[in-house]
């Protein structure tokens, strides 16, 4: 049988794929995939677990969180703003979010949790995405985590708030527009994974110079965060 570390560790490749983020130290992405279970019955493995993480992850998830809600609702109160802070960082949100991105499959659980279906638990689950937003953020800084979570939550961050999400590719045409008299060419560079389920990667093009980059389930979701990356390296 493979070794079940070594395997996640092949598979590292899949996971940044998902994420849309390409990490500079592969142990932070390992680790936060490690549950507490699997070391206890796993002797050859690593000593650590993701418990730390899951605390740093938690930390920067409120502050991101909180950030953005203080600067997107200028009018509403601090009671307001703590409540919709708290549904956005609950134990079902959380859970949601990781299967949002499909990476359940990734946990390396022990053979109990994994007998009674540990990846479909939302405490693990939640868990583990605290302890992958500490990684994202050890390794490339809170402007990284901020990133990742308005590029694949915000639709589910503006359905709390109840408001529509922004749509950036029509923010992006309209500075293309106003700067270049054009509009932004999005082209599929690449298409990856099994036809049930594949992943599109778009460039953007702003006056025939590659401006963004993203990847998606579907082509409009791949260019939406094109056009958000694009916007992102324009500070807008």
């Amino acid at each position: 049988m493979k070794n079940p570390l070594e395997h996640l560790k092949s598979r590292l490749d899949e996971i940044e794929e998902k994420l849309g983020y390409v990490f500079d130290h592969k142990d932070f992405l390992v680790l936060a995939f490690i549950h507490r279970s699997f070391i206890n019955e796993y002797r050859e493995g690593p000593l650590q677990h993701n418990e730390r993480l899951e605390f740093l992850g938690d930390s920067v998830l409120g502050l991101v969180i909180a950030d953005h809600l203080y600067h997107r609702l200028p009018s509403h109160p601090e009671g307001q703003l703590s409540q919709l802070r708290s549904r956005l960082v609950d134990t079902t949100s959380c859970a949601q979010f990781l299967q949002k991105l499909q990476l359940q499959e990734y946990i390396l659980l022990g053979k109990g949790e994994t007998m009674t279906e540990g990846r479909t638990k939302p405490s693990i689950l939640a868990d583990t995405f605290e302890a992958l937003l500490g990684a994202l953020y050890l390794d490339g800084g809170l402007s990284t985590v901020r990133s990742f979570l308005l590029c694949h939550y915000e639709e589910d961050f503006e359905a709390a708030i109840g408001s529509p999400t922004r749509n950036y590719k029509a923010e992006l045409q309209d500075i293309s527009q106003k700067l270049y008299q054009k509009t932004p060419v999005y082209k599929v560079i690449e298409e990856t994974g099994p036809d049930h389920s594949k992943i599109f990667h778009v460039v953007v093009y702003l006056d025939e110079i590659e401006s963004g980059i993203g990847s998606g389930a579907s082509k409009k979701e791949a260019e939406q965060k094109a056009a958000f990356d694009a916007l992102a390296k324009r500070d807008v």
